[in-house]
């Protein structure tokens, strides 16, 4: 019995290693998808795992998005007095390390989407929109960062997200102010006239990753999900 538990300690050290030693997947952007063992690993589910790589996928997606923003709007990260458009994604994004600890968690996520359509508004509006949507989608994932057996993420909420940010996208390509003028630049056309879709193919990620995950979710959990639909004359946006 104590030269099985002795072999036992090595051999599940091996089996560790061993499922931590597979091929990498090198990305895109140089990146590789290795990541260090944690014992913490041991308490997550297959599900788990990929619960945290959607929700990398969807900070990744809102990241690009707010860049790509203050990039087309300049004059908005000025009015928040950041350096460039780097340093303001770099400042939204940052209390992502310590998001239990942030106050920015607290924000009314629904009244700051709402502000950066107002035309009176005279603050950073990429801030409002992101801000909102950041916060909209860490409430989906109940401002979680990390997740365990025991944890537990409701399907409706990233469902509901995930509509919550397509009445926003069609928000960001039609909303225009008394001139005429978009509140907001999003997708345009170039001086060659070539269409510059790439707001539309990233928000479309981001909103087919949630759709995938809630169903993924709902399977799991076995609560099935209400379909809704956001009001967009309103904007009234579904509960997370």
């Amino acid at each position: 019995m104590n030269r099985l538990a002795a072999l036992s300690v090595p051999l599940l050290a091996a089996l560790l290693l061993g499922a931590c030693s597979s091929s990498a997947i090198q990305r895109k952007d140089g990146s590789s998808s290795v990541r260090s063992f944690s014992l913490r690993d041991l308490a997550k589910s297959d599900v788990d795992e990929v619960i945290e790589i959607h929700q990398q996928a969807a900070l990744a997606s809102l990241k690009t998005l707010t860049l790509k923003l203050y990039r087309r709007n300049p004059g908005e990260w000025r009015k928040s007095g950041y350096a460039s458009a780097d340093d303001a994604t770099e400042t939204l994004f940052k209390p992502l390390s310590h998001w239990h600890l942030s106050p920015q968690k607290d924000l009314d996520w629904q009244a700051s989407l709402r502000d950066a359509w107002r035309e009176d508004y005279m603050g950073d509006r990429v801030k409002a929109l992101m801000d909102g949507l950041l916060v909209m989608h860490m409430a989906a994932f109940d401002h979680r960062t990390e997740f365990y057996l025991l944890s537990d993420v409701d399907a409706q909420k990233l469902y509901n997200a995930a509509r919550n940010t397509e009445a926003v996208a069609w928000k960001l390509a039609t909303a225009r102010n008394a001139r005429n003028e978009p509140l907001l630049l999003s997708n345009g056309t170039d001086g060659n006239g070539v269409i510059n879709l790439s707001f539309e193919r990233e928000f479309g990620k981001l909103i087919g990753n949630q759709d995938t995950l809630a169903r993924i979710v709902e399977d799991k959990s076995n609560r099935a999900i209400r379909f809704g639909v956001v009001n967009l004359t309103s904007m009234v946006f579904l509960p997370v």
